[in-house]
């Protein structure tokens, strides 16, 4: 099964200085290795914003080419905005690309990997479906 993996583990992954116990970076590289990760271009860019060096911009963005981006439709933008709205009345607030993540995922029907604790709170409104690391 295709994974779509939230930023939130990318960067961890990508962190210079990586955290010791976090058990997400090993699983995405064996996620990557079965070749089941998944992404979308607002995740692509939400990873690659901030990099003030132009050289490691450059090689991070050319690292990411090995991910083609899902094709995001019409529908997927809509559903998001449908689901900000719901989660919002119930007093639950995120990002327009968490929203969107949801959308996809759930469109087809994928879990998402993500360490943001929000996540859970959509799960709640949501039928979303979160990715459990496997150790």
């Amino acid at each position: 099964m295709k994974i779509l993996v939230d930023t939130s583990v990318w960067s961890l992954a990508l962190r210079r200085n990586m955290p010791a116990d976090s058990p997400e970076v090993p699983e995405l590289l064996e996620l990557i290795k079965e070749f089941r990760v998944q992404m979308i271009g607002p995740i692509r860019q939400e990873i690659l914003s901030g990099i003030k060096n132009s050289v490691q911009f450059a090689t991070l963005r050319d690292h990411l080419r090995a991910f083609p981006d899902l094709e995001l439709a019409s529908r997927d933008y809509e559903n998001a905005a449908e689901y900000y709205n719901l989660c919002r009345s119930k007093g639950v607030q995120g990002s327009n690309t968490d929203f969107l993540i949801c959308a996809v995922a759930l469109r087809l029907k994928i879990p998402i990997f993500t360490t943001d604790a929000d996540f859970s709170l959509f799960q709640q409104h949501l039928s979303i479906t979160l990715y459990s690391l496997r150790i």
